[in-house]
């Protein structure tokens, strides 16, 4: 009685919109390759190697902020219901869940996650531990899910949105997410965004370049392995025949954007054949096939973009050095 997964993939629609994204990505100019490919089940383990790196601070960092603040966040919102967006394995949100079990007060959670399997494993792992919780947890889109909750409320809800993935956003991206986000929100609801920083106690109010990029660039080579895993999973999916040998791993910080850009480059002029897709392309050599951005925001720049968007922000966390923040909203 105490969980419940709602299944909203359309699995033929998920599969078409599959195939005319690395279509018009293997097609176009630059080349590129959705993002979501990274995740097969090798690229997660991947990720999550990653996210133990000495070099990736935005995991650690942010996860340093919610053991700090998440209490303090709990008692400013005392919301009913917790909705997550990408929730995986829910790590990080156990901060706020230990909050709400200290006040000993009964919370839905609501993981938004593509993968059943992950979500159901997460979830119940979680009713193990929090004898308060129950789960409505939806296997969907970010779109469907928040489609579905804009059809009801459970009481006072807080969306969260955390690990700065919205920086994998582009900018039309983030506008239509946003957009999205505050339908599903009543007014006095709260949204907790965690977003990675410019690092304001820096000159020019940026990290330093080389942090920036080490981040996405480690020494021990699981990020390029990470990058290079998604032509195999392509060739997996599709019947490819990409050379993984054949490309190389590289991430930039674009100064002008304010983003990380992750490429796989190749190494020679080759050709490629996806069959299931009937797609033949050719790739020259050192051309870049975008596979990820990751855009750092400033404060001030983001609060005045979510007030424009009718979410007044009403608290800022961060660690010490300003590299990463949480933004605690309230929908107006």
């Amino acid at each position: 009685m105490r969980l419940e997964i709602d299944y909203l993939l359309d699995t033929k629609a998920i599969e078409k919109d599959d195939v005319r994204d690395v279509v018009n990505g293997l097609q176009s100019t630059p080349k590129s390759i959705p993002a979501r490919y990274f995740y097969d089940k090798y690229g997660s383990q991947l990720f999550e190697q990653i996210c133990d790196l000495p070099e990736y601070y935005p995991t650690r960092t942010e996860a340093s902020i919610l053991k700090q603040y998440a209490m303090a966040i709990v008692k400013r919102t005392r919301a009913d219901e917790l909705v997550e967006l990408g929730s995986g394995s829910s790590t990080k949100t156990r901060f706020i869940l230990d909050a709400y079990k200290d006040m000993d007060t009964p919370l839905y959670y609501t993981p938004v996650d593509v993968s059943g399997s992950m979500l159901e494993t997460t979830a119940n792992n979680l009713l193990k531990n929090y004898s308060k919780l129950k789960i409505q947890g939806k296997v969907a889109t970010y779109d469907l899910a928040i489609e579905q909750l804009s059809t009801y409320s459970l009481g006072k809800r807080m969306i969260i949105f955390l690990g700065s993935s919205i920086g994998n956003f582009n900018a039309e991206e983030c506008d239509r997410f946003i957009q999205k986000v505050t339908t599903a929100l009543n007014s006095g609801d709260y949204f907790l965004l965690g977003i990675d920083l410019y690092a304001q106690l820096y000159p020019l109010g940026q990290k330093p370049i080389e942090v920036l990029e080490a981040a996405y660039n480690d020494a021990s080579g699981v990020t390029a392995a990470f990058n290079l895993n998604m032509l195999q999973h392509l060739n997996n999916r599709f019947q490819g025949n990409f050379n993984l040998e054949l490309f190389k791993h590289k991430a930039i910080y674009n100064t002008e954007q304010n983003q990380i850009e992750m490429y796989l480059i190749s190494k020679e002029n080759q050709s490629v054949t996806l069959d299931s897709l009937n797609l033949n392309i050719e790739v020259k050599k050192e051309e870049a096939i975008l596979t990820e951005i990751s855009r750092k925001f400033n404060l001030l720049q983001m609060k005045e973009y979510l007030d424009k968007n009718s979410l007044n922000l009403i608290e800022t966390y961060t660690d010490d050095r300003q590299w990463f923040g949480l933004l605690l909203c309230q929908k107006v």
